[in-house]
Order: structure tokens, then C-alpha cells, then sequence
């Protein structure tokens, strides 16, 4: 149940380009449907590297309409992540600067090895962040923290990533370097015995309601709560608490 899509540009340390979001919007667009699948771990399969956000060789390259669209196609990619109905955890074990953070901020829960080094540093090259960083940044941190982030282009390494509230956990690197992945995929492990229909609907009830006012948002947790009513997950769940048993759930 537990779905690994792991970047694997090392040439260009992961940078986005035309090709590797190509490659990215189709992955997820395999996933939406599947219902085989729990959790999506979003890691790098470079040592040392996350993403280093946009591809500015290729960037260089393009004319200011081709920008425009690249831009575009890189914000409805990341938007894909933030909308795939089951929980997602970015392990981030190397560097994730630019549009590699934005896809980190993208996921549900963000993980991070101590010596991982983070940041929206567009205003340097002045430009803004464009694949959500502007909006994702403040719902994460507080609007104040990200206002001073993303004016200075300021670089965070995990354990500062922690303390204000960036990632959800931060751990000591390992040899092998991957550390933040085992973290990572320890955490997929305690979502997996959960009823896959309620994980759904507890997505998006959350999702949901953090962009309204909290009379409209208990009326979204009511309207989801009762999709997890007639299912068979729900009837399993009952069923294995009185029998006192772990549940065996199929999904719907």
C-alpha cells in the first residue's frame, strides 16, 4: 500500500524541467485512482540532493512565453501531489531549495534529516516563488515567519526547519543517507492498519476546512463523516473492535 516515487536527475541535482514534469504529472496521475494505494512517499534517489528546484539551464533557454507556461505546468503538477486523496510524506534528505521545497510543501507531512538544508530562495534571482511557495509557505509556518523567509531567501537546516514549524520531524543523517526516508516510511507503516475510506475522507475534510470559517467547516467534517457511514470499512472496524482483533480492511 505504500507507493515510492523517488527523483532520480543526478546530473542536475534533481532540477525540474519540461521532461521530469512530464514524468511527474503522469505518476500521479496513475495514483489518483488506484485504490490499492495508502500513502505516497515523495523522495530523492540522489545522495545528498532533494530538488534543487527549477531547471535554470533550460530556463535560460526558453522564451518568455515558453517561461510563462513552464511556471504553469510546474504549479498544476505540484498541485496534483497536494490533491491525491491519500496522505503524503516528503522525505527530504538533501537539499530542497525553490521548487523543490514547493514540492515538499505540496505533500501532507514533510520529514527532513538534520543536515538537509531548505528554502525559497527565488527573490535572489528576482523572481517569486511560482509553484505555490507564496501560499503553501504561510499555511505551514504563519504568514509573518514566511514574509521573512522568502524576503531574505533564507536557508534552513532541518533542525531550524523543526523549530519553526517546516517539516514534522527532523533525524539524524545515517551512512547510507537516507535517513529521512526511513522516518518517512516508518510513519506510511502506522497509516497502513488505518480504514483506507476514512484516511480519504479525513483528507479532505481537513483540506477543506482549513480554507473556511469553522461553522462551514464542521458542516464539511459532517458531510465526509457520513460517507464513512454505509462503508465496509466502517462495518469491519466495528466489528474487529468487538471481536478484539485488528481490523482487515479491503478499501472501497
Amino acid at each position: 500500500g505504500i507507493v515510492v516515487l523517488g527523483l532520480n536527475r543526478s546530473h542536475a541535482k534533481n532540477a525540474l524541467n519540461k521532461n521530469l514534469l512530464k514524468m511527474m504529472s503522469k505518476a500521479v496521475d496513475a495514483l489518483k485512482s488506484d485504490k490499492k494505494v495508502r500513502t505516497v512517499i515523495f523522495r530523492s534517489e540522489v545522495p545528498g540532493i532533494f530538488c534543487a528546484g527549477a531547471d535554470l539551464k533550460e530556463r535560460a533557454k526558453m522564451h518568455s512565453s515558453e517561461v510563462s507556461s513552464f511556471v504553469s505546468k510546474a504549479r498544476a503538477t505540484i498541485n496534483e501531489m497536494a490533491n491525491l486523496p491519500v496522505p503524503t510524506i516528503a522525505a527530504i534528505d538533501g537539499t530542497a531549495l525553490g521548487g523543490g521545497l514547493e514540492l515538499a510543501l505540496a505533500c501532507d507531512i514533510r520529514v527532513a534529516a538534520s543536515s538537509a538544508k531548505m528554502g525559497l530562495v527565488e527573490t535572489k534571482l528576482a523572481i517569486i516563488p511560482g509553484a505555490g511557495g507564496t501560499q503553501r509557505l504561510p499555511r505551514t509556518i504563519g504568514v509573518s515567519l514566511a514574509k521573512e523567509l522568502i524576503f531574505s531567501a533564507r536557508v534552513v537546516d532541518g533542525e531550524e526547519a523543526k523549530s519553526i514549524g517546516l517539516i514534522s520531524h527532523v533525524v539524524e543523517q545515517n551512512e547510507a543517507g537516507d535517513a529521512a526516508y526511513r522516518r518517512a516510511l516508518a510513519l506510511a507503516r502506522e497509516f497502513l492498519p488505518q480504514g483506507p475510506v476514512a484516511m480519504r475522507v479525513a483528507k479532505l475534510a481537513i483540506n477543506q476546512g482549513m480554507e473556511v470559517d469553522l461553522v462551514t467547516g464542521l458542516a464539511i467534517e459532517e458531510a465526509c463523516y457520513a460517507q464513512t457511514i454505509p462503508t465496509k470499512d466502517r462495518i469491519e472496524g466495528l466489528l474487529a473492535f468487538k471481536e478484539k482483533r485488528p481490523p482487515r480492511y479491503k478499501g472501497e
